[in-house]
């Protein structure tokens, strides 16, 4: 079973975070761009995967798994919607490692199906950021989750901050998953070292 990178993930909406979180020292990104015409998208992940390479970073692209495939990438995000139209054969062919978001215990066991390289249970506690269908599922279930999968890592994701980190880990989360605890203070790069020396690496 693969291990992930780092204990920390954080979530990134363009090509110049990856550059500024890598140089701070984070080494697991995800690039989520919603809303962006393909061409500039495209540019975006290429920019995204060049600045990956110059930081060591393992970068991660949100759904968009037939242009990771085109771009050399090594890992894909994908939600439950788009399990109903991907093409698992085609991105397991070309050799990518998949993360799945799951929010109940009906999502997981679909999951798991594919055989996922992570799973990633959310939202821990409420969110601002992204309308949820579903509730916080609280750090007690990252327990009963772990246990469920086993050495599968496990990504804990929504509402989490930097005093909440620990809590996740400690529940049984492989790593743990933020948005604003990045790119919204004022002081991103001091936020990564943070994250680093409250997660153990």
């Amino acid at each position: 079973m693969s291990t992930l990178p780092q204990k920390f993930y954080p979530v990134v909406d363009n090509a110049q975070w990856v550059d500024r979180l890598g140089a701070a020292g984070a080494r697991f990104i995800q690039l989520r761009v919603k809303d962006m015409p393909e061409p500039e998208l495209r540019a975006q992940v290429r920019l995204a995967r060049d600045y990956a390479a110059r930081h060591d970073v393992c970068l991660v692209l949100n759904d968009f798994w037939r242009i990771a495939l085109d771009e050399g990438l090594s890992y894909i995000h994908l939600g439950q919607e788009d399990l109903d139209t991907a093409d698992m054969t085609a991105i397991r062919n070309g050799q990518l490692q998949v993360g799945l978001s799951t929010h109940c215990q009906e999502e997981l066991d679909r999951a798991l199906t594919f055989e996922p390289d992570y799973v990633a249970l959310g939202p821990i506690w409420e969110t601002r950021l992204k309308k949820m269908a579903f509730g916080p599922q609280g750090v007690e279930r990252l327990g009963e989750w772990k246990r469920q999968i086993g050495a599968m890592p496990l990504v804990a994701i929504g509402g989490i901050t930097l005093e909440r980190a620990p809590l996740c880990l400690q529940a049984g989360a492989d790593c743990v998953s933020a948005v604003s605890a990045f790119t919204q203070q004022a002081d991103p790069e001091g936020q990564v070292k943070a994250w680093i020396a409250a997660t153990g690496r």
